[in-house]
């Protein structure tokens, strides 16, 4: 669990979640196929302009999941009042712990979560599926290959997580919030949405033009993508997955794995020229026992500046790591 370093007093923080709670964000990952009002410019193929840089900064601040015993999609003040509580406890907790030693790479701010609000809009957790706001337990399956893969990280790159090899981050790892490099530069050519991801330089290509997905026995780390506009909606649906035993998973810290009966539906949901809201429902019953879905607003971010991010090259962590295991006689 993404637990919350509360900033401000929990009276405050309750003030903050009132008025909306749970609710809101529910609603928006349900997403109407229609989207807004909004009228947006349309391309000369008949897509919805959602070209330019996009951010989910916003995202960064609000808690993956709710604390244990809270569920959605309504709450009392006693309830916001119980959860801000229970996340200050929390932080309290784990801030007294003694820590492993480390080299310290990243300092603590990189993984400070608080409530947020955005535009009067606050966000309990990024988690609206189930409404306990949690992500389902690991299958028995997944808990033996995910226990497997940690005991024996450094025997092999086989069992190091995709992303540290810099191959990708999963299309979960790709659009869930991480601690930095957030940003995502949005192409529209003709039947296409082009998502070029900041973090590892990846490039989604999504066809939108009705052609069938690619045939079942061809698979793809990131699956095979088929969007479609229903309105401000763009509905992206990825099949074909490979199985992958560690891949990233849905928040920084934690590893995952996705098999071939992995599906994904995205939906970005235009709600003015700089707010798209995303969700992402996830359904992979030989990892989860149940399908979750998160939700969270995109920003379009014009002064934003992506840059190359050079995985492979001067990449020298699976060597180091391996070598370093092997001298340590792990």
């Amino acid at each position: 669990m993404n637990i919350a370093r509360t900033h401000r007093p929990a009276a405050v923080a309750v003030a903050v979640l009132l008025g909306l709670g749970f609710a809101a964000a529910a609603s928006a990952q349900s997403g109407s196929a229609g989207g807004s009002d909004w009228t947006p410019a349309i391309l000369p193929d008949g897509q919805p302009d959602i070209q330019g840089i996009w951010n989910n900064v916003d995202a960064q601040a609000t808690p993956m999941e709710l604390p244990d015993g809270f569920s959605g999609p309504d709450f009392t003040p006693e309830d916001l009042q119980a959860i801000a509580e229970a996340r200050a406890a929390e932080a309290a907790r784990r801030a007294a712990q003694p820590r492993p030693r480390s080299v310290g790479a990243y300092g603590a701010h990189w993984f400070d979560s608080y409530w947020n609000e955005v535009d009067g809009q606050p966000a309990p957790a990024l988690i609206v599926e189930p409404l306990n706001g949690q992500i389902p337990d690991w299958t028995p399956e997944a808990h033996e290959v995910l226990a497997y893969n940690r005991d024996h990280l450094h025997d092999s790159w086989h069992t190091m997580e995709s992303a540290d090899r810099c191959i990708t981050r999963g299309v979960i790892g790709i659009m869930m919030p991480g601690v930095y490099n957030n940003g995502a530069q949005i192409f529209q050519p003709p039947g296409y949405v082009v998502i070029l991801a900041e973090m590892i330089h990846r490039a989604r290509i999504i066809p939108v033009d009705g052609r069938p997905h690619i045939d079942d026995s061809i698979r793809q780390w990131e699956g095979d993508p088929r969007g479609r506009w229903e309105g401000n909606t763009l509905i992206v649906e990825s099949h074909n997955f490979r199985e992958v035993q560690s891949m990233r998973g849905a928040s920084a810290g934690i590893r995952s794995r996705q098999t071939e009966r992995q599906r994904l539906v995205e939906k970005f949901t235009i709600v003015d020229n700089d707010t798209m809201q995303y969700s992402i429902h996830v359904d992979d019953p030989e990892t989860y026992t149940a399908p979750w879905t998160a939700s969270f607003p995109l920003r379009r971010d014009s002064e934003y500046g992506m840059y190359e991010y050079a995985c492979h090259e001067g990449n020298y962590s699976v060597p180091n790591a391996l070598s370093g295991a092997r001298a340590k006689g792990e």
